[in-house]
């Protein structure tokens, strides 16, 4: 006959193994989430602090640019509305600026996608690759090769010329979001009301537009704000006449470091915020952009 202590002892030892490797998943699991929750702390600090930087010291009580500040202030905000009419002027320019060209990229980024969205072809896909190639290709280059193109042209620099170049550089953002809306858009609809007699451009305004405002309506939003603050594009295609508010902080900082630049800069960051959360709550971009 068994000894009782024995087979007790027996069957507690699965039991501790078990446990021993309950304890070590644990573990493990737990020192992964820590070093997760470090590296993406790390990296929110890296990206918020520039800009917390900045608009800290946008109230600086001094004259010059300067971390931290001897005082603060709203002395430069007040500057900046009733002292600065020549970064009003090129905040203007650059809202028209980037209002004219995500309008028209709209336009054109809408009738691609839904020219290429449903189709498989090796062709739609090659076409689909370099409408995008401005995501993946340096601004700089692109300017560039757009001064160069506008000069063999004979054209010259104009706001024409500007709003060419900023509608290359958001359409494809209008496209991508367009598209990934279009994918998701279920065909049955489609049939149905081609089935009740409505005519494709009836059924696109009734049917299709609709369900994917949302994702034209994100596109837009990021490109309006990629166009507005752009540097490269508008360094190579603006003329004297078009300078437009990233080129006119570009040259205070460059000339003066004046504390303006960092008050434009608070306005723009607060604008920014106030705009992504308007639009998240009606369009939702966090869904279009993953």
């Amino acid at each position: 006959m068994s000894d009782p202590a024995k087979l007790k002892s027996a069957g507690s030892a699965p039991a501790t193994s078990v446990a021993r490797a309950n304890r070590g998943r644990a573990l493990e699991r737990l020192s992964f989430q820590t070093l997760i929750g470090l590296l993406g702390a790390i990296a929110a600090i890296l990206l918020v602090a520039p800009t917390a930087i900045v608009v800290v010291t946008s109230f600086t009580s001094g004259y010059s640019l300067k971390f931290p500040p001897p005082g603060y202030s709203s002395r430069w905000y007040e500057a900046l509305w009733n002292d600065s009419p020549e970064l009003i002027e090129a905040f203007l320019l650059s809202l028209k600026l980037a209002g004219t060209a995500t309008v028209l990229s709209i336009v054109l980024a809408v009738a691609a996608a839904l020219a290429l969205a449903r189709r498989r072809e090796a062709w739609a896909r090659t076409v689909e690759a370099v409408f995008l190639s401005p995501l993946m290709l340096p601004t700089l280059a692109i300017g560039l090769s757009l001064l160069m193109l506008f000069n063999l042209a004979g054209s010259g620099l104009s706001f024409g010329t500007l709003v060419i170049g900023h509608m290359a550089i958001t359409a494809p953002y209008i496209l991508r979001t367009t598209s990934a809306s279009l994918s998701q858009l279920d065909a049955a609809l489609l049939e149905c009301a081609s089935a009740l007699g409505a005519s494709p451009l009836h059924a696109f305004r009734t049917v299709t537009l609709p369900l994917i405002a949302p994702g034209i309506a994100a596109g837009a939003f990021i490109g309006f704000m990629y166009s507005f603050d752009n540097v490269t594009v508008s360094l190579f295609l603006s003329d004297a006449r078009s300078e437009v508010l990233p080129l006119r902080m570009w040259h205070i900082i460059e000339g003066s470091l004046d504390v303006r630049a960092a008050a434009v800069s608070g306005v723009l960051v607060a604008a920014t915020v106030v705009l992504m959360v308007v639009m998240e709550r009606l369009a939702g971009i966090s869904r279009h952009v993953k």
